[in-house]
This record gives C-alpha cells, structure tokens and sequence, in this order.
C-alpha cells in the first residue's frame, strides 16, 4: 500500500501543487485506496475532500460524490476542472444538453468525479445507468445531513443506503466536519451495514488557527463595527438570526464604509448569486447572512466570522466558525449573545412540532451553547470538550488573554430574584433590572414598584451589570420565562433555592471583552504552517499587487478567486518572488494545470512589480 500511497503523493505534487499531505489525509486516503469503506471526521481545513479526489485521480473508475447544496457542487466541478481533472455534475440546475454530455462522459469512462445531489442519485434510472457504467466509489459528503441529532439534517440523504445498495454494495467513503458521539453512531449506523463496519478516524477538532472571542450583547452593531475596523481588506461572514437582520446590518456597516452585501432565502435569485459571486471573486467583501449561506461556500481566504446572535447549538456554531481560516492561515470570530438569544432558543424549541426525546435533545444542545458562551474557562478547551476531546488552555482566547474568575454571586442573584417575585413575576429583564438598580420609570411609579424593599437595592452597579447578573442566572436555569408570552420572567425551583439560602451560585464579572489583535498580514501565527509568512511592507505591497491581478482573472473568467490562486500562494509568491516559469514550480499551491494557465501573468506581475520598485530606489520615473 505504500506504492499506492507514494503515487498518490505525487499526484498531489503535480496536479495540487502541494508537497506533502496535511496532517490525519495519508491515513484516510490510504484506507480509501486499500478499498475498505471508511468514515472520516476531520474539522473543515483539513482537506477532507482531497480524501476522495486523490483516489479517483489513481483509479480509473468513476468515484460518485454525494453533495446537498447545487452551489457546493458547482464550485467543486469548477475547481477540479481547473487542476485538469474530468469532473461533473447532476442536478436539477443542469441544463438538459449538459446533463448528455455528462452521460456520455460516464458511459465512455472518461469522467473520474461525477458530483450529484441525493435527490438525483436517487431518481427512477440514475442508479441503474451508474451501476451499469461501473461505479468504483461512493463518497457522501456533509455526512452529518444523515442524523436526525445532527445540526443541519436532510431527510434525503437517509435514502443513500438504499442508493449504495444498488450502485452494487460499492466502497462507501463518508465525511463530515462536525459530528458529537451521537450524531457519529447514527451515521454509521445509517450508512454502513452491521456486518461490514466502516474504517472510522476521528481527528482532532481543534482549529488553532482561529481566534475566539464572545461578548454579551451591548449595541451589536456597534460591536461588530469595532471587530470590523481593521479589516477593511479582508473577506468574511457575519450571521444573523432573521433575514431582515442582515439587510439592515448589511446596510449600516455600507454607511460606515465597507463593502457589506446581505444573503438570505428571502432574496431574488439574481440578486443573491451576484452577492455570492462578488464575494467570491474579490477581496475585502462582508457578507451578513443567515446560516444558509455558508455551506455552498468553498472559499479558503475567509478571515473572520461574526455571530450578531447566540448560535442554536454548539455543532452549528463550530460548523459556521469553521468557513473561516480553511486555509490554515490566522482568522478570527466573535459571538454576540444574549438573555432575549437564550430565552428565543428555547421558546423555538419548546414550541416545535417533535417527539419529546428530539426536544429533550435539541434542550441538551442550546443548553451547551449557552455554558460556552457564559463560561469562565479557556473557550477552545471547553468547545473541544464538548466533542470529547481534551486539551490544555489555548492561551488565543478572550477568556486566556483576559481570565476571568467567579465570583460568589449569591447576594446578587438574591436581590434580582426578590424583585422579580415582588413584582409578580410578570415583568421582563430590562424593568426588573431598573427596579433592582433604582430607575423610577413611569411604568414603575405607575405599579408603584417604587416602594418596593427590592426598589434601588443594586443602586451601586450600573444597570449593565444587573442585566448580566439576570443573563447568568438564566443561563443557570435560576430564572425562566414565564407563559404569557409577552417575555415575563418568573423564578425557578433552583432560583428559589438561591433565594432563600439552600443554595450558592458562582458567577463571573462582565469585563470589556479584550478584542483579538488585529492581524493584518500577520500570518505566521498559523499553527503548523511550519513557515514564515509573515510580510514586509515591500512585500505586502506585491501581495496586494498579486491580489489585483487575481481578481481581474476571476472577474474575466466568471470563477471564484481562490480558484485562480489561494492568499497562501500568492504570500509564498510575493515572499520568494519568482520571475521564470522554473522558480514558480517551488510554490505552495502551483501545480502544473495552473502553472500553464497562469503562470506567465503572474511571474510577469512580479518582474514588472520589482522593476518598478527598482525604478523608485533608483530615484528614475
């Protein structure tokens, strides 16, 4: 196996560009290429899908690739393409005349990637034809689509056993980003008969790369304006909870000049693929979408992922944060949340259509989301927890640049929960907390709440730190909504536990959330990059001068950027700085195919960029 692994390596070299594997692809490919079935959890960045495109470049049967979203696919065709590789696929999107070529391709055995969605897989006909051509593979990709436990189920993707079945029991490959234990035993279970048990490598979930930073709600937009404001350069995402949300966040943050565009179901198609191209092709791009967006997007160079609202669970959230930094390079998050976040989570749960095991789950899950958010130990060591996975404290964090320790909050808790009841337990959290810290609103002097014990006992804190203290205690269970649907909070058995003294409660202070540095061009941060790539200001001007240049091809050719060259190619270009054909072979990231198509343009960029320079040190015009 070790000569099938050697060719495999050296498909990499010539048609990737890329020297060697990444860390946990050698041990997945080599199973994939010993013909055993295998299921593969590696977090996004690891080149999960190489994992399937090496194979099917030494195999010459036809490897069939099982995708949920069209635009995922049609990314994916356009990218193997563009490393020469015979790729395709069928969808409902396909044009009739380009869905007979791609036959004809598969009957003649010239196609190696066919890409299709489950719902084509599975039509009347389509597996027969593909048995008939001689399938040699089955990769399903986004496995987690599969479980029901999973974050973003798709009730299709259950048929795809029935679907391996009659491509003739062929070797399965199944591969997911995000997977908890459960989620995991599902799959399998799905996927892969009892009496022939997939291959399965869990690999770390761990993104070192990827700065994390939460922050209670405060002003959002202003919060997400600050994170923002050294990035002007740079691409990434910022969620939203509602489509009107991203339109109007997408708005503000174009007044205060970034180049923002929304995204979301409720757009007309045009509109929405020309947001989606744009950020595509150029660089410098905010996209505010809901969490539909994102999946589809298989771009490498996304800086920074902003949540605008709490998350629904922890799977969601890692599978979101995980679109950024793909490429290895540093990135950042930061995630906004808040009591009206927790309380709407649950209140949608409480209030779905489901069997009461698939609440008493989906409970578990925000519940889990909230701890990380509320947390006061290292964010990455608690959200690798939740994957069971151990580790030391990242020391990257807000949390590990900050610290944060509890606190005995019980007094506290205790003044909030007397006004809660002295009030009738009807009220919501922003008059509870005027009650408990002295402001005599009209409607407190209209219940006359004014003269209540509870009225001004906090008056020594800012309202601020009562609405955290209220957000902790709701995130603890202390303090819940009550039914009148209005937002009334009433207090729980634990609250009443607190309240009376049977209990204590730890809380943590709400410090000024301490911002990640920004990075800039400082990249060689990135964990196990194992090079230098940080920039001179010389040479971050040809990076940027490099970066232009792409982006003009990908406009002329209708193609994503990082299709042309990913950033880390271009920072190796603009550090090495080669000006023949010869030199460029040395490049992360350049393989023959676009060596050939784009080689000449670039090295000829550079030698015209250093020319120039020459020019200017010269004093010459």
């Amino acid at each position: 196996m070790t000569q099938r692994l050697d060719e495999a390596r050296a498909a990499l070299r010539k048609t990737f560009g890329y020297d060697d594997f990444r860390p946990g692809q050698a041990e997945v490919i080599e199973a994939v290429l010993d013909g055993t079935d295998v299921f593969a959890v590696m977090p996004t960045g690891s080149g999960k899908s190489m994992t399937y495109q090496l194979p099917a470049l030494i195999d010459p049967r036809l490897t069939v690739v099982v995708s949920p979203l069209i635009a995922l696919m049609h990314d994916q065709v356009q990218q193997m393409r563009g490393f020469g590789v015979a790729a395709a696929t069928l969808n409902s999107s396909v044009p009739e005349a380009e869905s007979r070529q791609t036959w004809q391709a598969i009957r003649s055995g010239d196609l190696r990637l066919l890409f299709v969605s489950p719902e084509r897989l599975l039509m009347e006909g389509c597996m027969e034809a593909l048995r008939g051509a001689g399938v040699g593979r089955l990769a399903v990709d986004e496995a987690h689509c599969v479980s029901q436990w999973g974050h973003d189920f798709r009730p299709e993707y259950r048929e795809i056993a029935r679907a391996r079945e009659a491509l003739g029991s062929v070797q399965t490959l199944a591969l997911t980003a995000t997977a908890d234990a459960a989620t995991r035993a599902e799959i399998a279970e799905r996927l892969f008969p009892a009496e022939r048990p997939a291959r399965t490598f869990v690999h770390s979930f761990d993104r070192p790369n990827i700065g994390l930073t939460f922050a209670a709600k405060d002003n959002p937009t202003r919060q997400i304006e600050r994170f923002l404001r050294h990035r002007r350069s740079e691409s990434g995402i910022v969620y939203c909870s509602s489509r009107k949300r991203t339109e109007q966040l997408a708005e503000s943050l174009s007044k205060d000049g970034f180049r923002a565009l929304p995204y979301h179901a409720g757009l007309d198609q045009r509109t929405r693929m020309k947001n989606q191209d744009t950020f595509l092709q150029e660089d410098g791009i905010v996209m505010t979408a809901t969490v539909a967006f994102g999946m589809g997007i298989n771009k490498p160079d996304v800086r920074f992922v902003c949540h605008a609202d709490m998350p629904t669970n922890v799977e969601g959230y890692y599978q979101e944060i995980g679109r950024a930094g793909r490429d290895g390079l540093p990135a950042d998050t930061l995630t906004l949340y808040g009591l009206d976040d927790m309380a709407l989570r649950r209140r949608q749960i409480d209030e779905k259509d489901v069997p009461d095991e698939r609440r008493r789950v989906e409970r578990r899950k925000l519940e889990a989301m909230i701890a990380l958010c509320e947390g006061a130990a290292c964010r990455r060591q608690s959200l690798l927890a939740y994957f069971g996975e151990a580790s030391g404290a990242c020391g990257r964090c807000d949390l590990c640049r900050g610290g944060v320790t509890l606190v005995d909050g019980t007094v506290a808790a205790q003044k909030v929960l007397s006004a809660i009841v002295r009030t009738g337990q009807r009220f919501g959290a922003a008059y509870v907390c005027d009650v408990v810290g002295g402001k005599e609103s009209e409607a407190i002097r209209r219940n006359g709440h004014a003269a209540l014990k509870t009225f001004g006992v906090g008056a020594d804190k800012p309202v601020a730190a009562w609405r955290a203290i209220l957000r902790q205690l709701f995130a603890a269970g202390a303090v819940a909504e009550n039914d009148d649907g209005y937002g009334g909070l009433t207090m729980t058995e634990k609250g009443e536990a607190i309240l009376f003294g049977r209990e204590t409660v730890a809380l943590r202070p709400d410090p000024e959330p301490r911002e990640a540095e920004p990075r800039g061009r400082r990249r060689n941060a990135a964990a196990g990059a194992g090079t230098d790539l940080d920039l001179s200001e010389g040479d971050e001007a040809l990076f940027q001068h490099l970066r232009g240049l792409r982006a003009s091809i990908a406009r002329t050719e209708g193609i994503a950027a990082f299709m042309v060259f990913p950033d880390r190619t271009l920072i190796e270009m603009a550090k090495s700085k080669p000006v023949d054909l010869w030199a460029l072979r040395s490049v992360h990231g350049v393989g023959e195919r676009k060596r050939e198509a784009y080689g000449e343009r670039f090295v000829g960029a550079i030698a015209e960029f250093l020319a120039g320079d020459a020019r200017r040190g010269s004093g010459t015009a």
